[in-house]
């Protein structure tokens, strides 16, 4: 891949207080980190020139959910192959209380979920979502001891 596509975060919820900014450059610091991953199909979004990361409230993930997935319900993160990465904010803060961390690390593991997912990592099978989780935590370990 040639050229970076241009990577914006935009918050379209109002529950929750996210620093976008931030995550605008978390973003676009892991992508590159991603690109360079083993598994990574680079070819694959060679022609995206811009990923947005949208931050949605419940409501509205749980809309995304049952129309692209027909499941009921929020989830944290939904990926589409033509760059839109749409993350919930409320799921976020739910699963870092349950886990024990900051909202923000988890806007940030949903971030890298997504970009791997636009590389061609793949979650639906245990064996597939066991290398992609390994892959999550080695771009976050990284990125988080160089900040």
């Amino acid at each position: 891949m040639s050229v970076l596509p241009n990577i914006r975060v935009r918050n379209t919820q109002r529950k929750l207080r996210v620093d976008v900014m931030k995550l605008e450059l978390f973003a676009n610091r892991a992508f590159p980190d991603c690109c360079r991953l083993p598994a990574a199909e680079i070819d694959g979004i060679g022609n995206l020139r811009e990923i947005d990361v949208i931050l949605v409230s419940d409501r509205r993930m749980a809309a995304l959910h049952r129309q692209f997935m027909n499941l009921a319900g929020p989830t944290d993160v939904l990926t589409f192959q033509h760059g839109e990465i749409v993350v919930s904010v409320e799921t976020a803060q739910e699963n870092a209380k349950r886990f024990g961390g900051a909202i923000e690390e988890e806007i940030q593991l949903y971030i890298v979920h997504g970009f791997l997912h636009l590389l061609g990592y793949n979650d639906q099978t245990s064996r597939e979502a066991r290398t992609m989780e390994a892959a999550q935590q080695r771009v976050l370990k990284a990125l988080r001891a160089s900040a």
